[in-house]
């Protein structure tokens, strides 16, 4: 092969190693929650780019294979070329065939090395981490093409490298994983407000990250610090509450202080008969209680309780024993702020 074509040949392969380096980084890189918008708005590259992080493995095993190619031919092309460009003038300083080719060799060494350290593979992984998501729509595509295109060679090494993985009990994954955590959410936010993008002067922000770390015991009421009523409280009763607490809701418990249910000063304000006002109120207007455990998530039990309906939790230790009541109006408070009760008095 003449000298320059080898030359010329470097140059292409060098590209060829870039895009594939480019490609890997960019999928890996890339937020499903930018790309999701243009594929549903019909973008044909959105979809693809989907689909390409969806098969992470299989992109990456596409991406590996194409390197290791590139990087061969680099070496097994390029190097004999350069090595006889440089040969030619290091003859003319009279010195001993042997030393020459060393030089020789070793010079162009160095240059191929830091061609493809640099061309390579430095730049074009920079290019994706800068611009992930336009990196990604462009070149995902292409690589989807080449993934299909030799399918079988890339399911075999994806397997035999899973296969490996599975032996030292390490559970191969597909999908690229684009989500952040909530310490990593909570640090752009941090890092946005102190730049003065983002502005969080109600402090809603900070609660929502504490929210998501916050167990139904920290906000759990005890039952000694509970305003209650017997669970044969009368709707008399109920009002006489309502008007010494300003309170809207109030636990039922039974003769040993464990919570029945709870009532809601709706549930018998229509109750206008004068014996049903002094007799105790109706069992189908009681509500019930679901119970929750004190170590569960503040979303987990807001959920359970949404689910539910219902605005009252007992709450409970390891043992099962009743340690106190959690409100959803205490839940939502740990996202929103302060929450006035309707009926309650300033």
């Amino acid at each position: 092969m003449n000298d320059w074509a080898g030359i010329a040949w470097l140059v292409v392969l060098l590209l060829v190693n870039s895009f594939f380096v480019a490609a890997e980084f960019a999928i890996i890189s890339a937020r499903r929650s930018q790309i999701e918008p243009r594929a549903e708005a019909g973008s044909r590259a959105a979809k693809t780019t989907l689909y390409a992080m969806e098969h992470a493995t299989m992109m990456l095993a596409t991406s590996q294979l194409g390197i290791t190619v590139a990087s061969l031919l680099i070496l097994n092309v390029s190097e004999p070329a350069i090595h006889h460009l440089l040969s030619v003038p290091l003859h003319l300083t009279g010195w001993a065939e042997g030393v020459t080719t060393t030089i020789a060799f070793i010079v162009t060494l160095v240059i191929v090395s830091f061609l493809h350290v640099v061309i390579g593979e430095m730049v074009p992984k920079n290019i994706s981490f800068s611009v992930p998501d336009r990196a990604a729509l462009i070149l995902a595509p292409p690589l989807v093409f080449l993934s299909r295109l030799f399918r079988p060679i890339i399911v075999f090494l994806n397997k035999t490298a899973n296969g490996v993985l599975l032996l030292f009990r390490v559970q191969p994954k597909n999908e690229a994983s684009t989500a952040f955590t909530v310490d990593e959410v909570a640090t752009i936010v941090a890092e946005s407000t102190k730049e003065g993008i983002l502005t969080d002067d109600y402090g809603q922000l900070n609660a929502a990250f504490e929210f998501s770390i916050k167990k139904v015991k920290d906000i759990t009421v005890g039952m000694s610090d509970l305003v209650s009523l017997s669970e044969a409280a009368t709707p008399a009763d109920v009002e006489r509450a309502v008007a010494q607490n300003g309170f809207s809701r109030y636990v039922l418990v039974d003769d040993v202080g464990e919570p029945t249910g709870y009532l809601h000063l709706k549930d018998v304000i229509d109750l206008e008969d004068p014996v049903e006002f002094t007799e105790p109120v109706p069992p189908k207007r009681i509500r019930q209680l679901i119970s929750i455990s004190r170590d569960t998530d503040l979303e987990d039990a807001l959920a359970a309780m949404r689910r539910s309906g219902v605005h009252l939790s007992r709450v409970f230790d390891d043992s099962g024993d009743t340690r106190g009541i959690v409100f959803l109006e205490d839940i939502i408070e740990e996202l929103v702020g302060e929450v006035q009760d309707a009926t309650r008095r300033d």
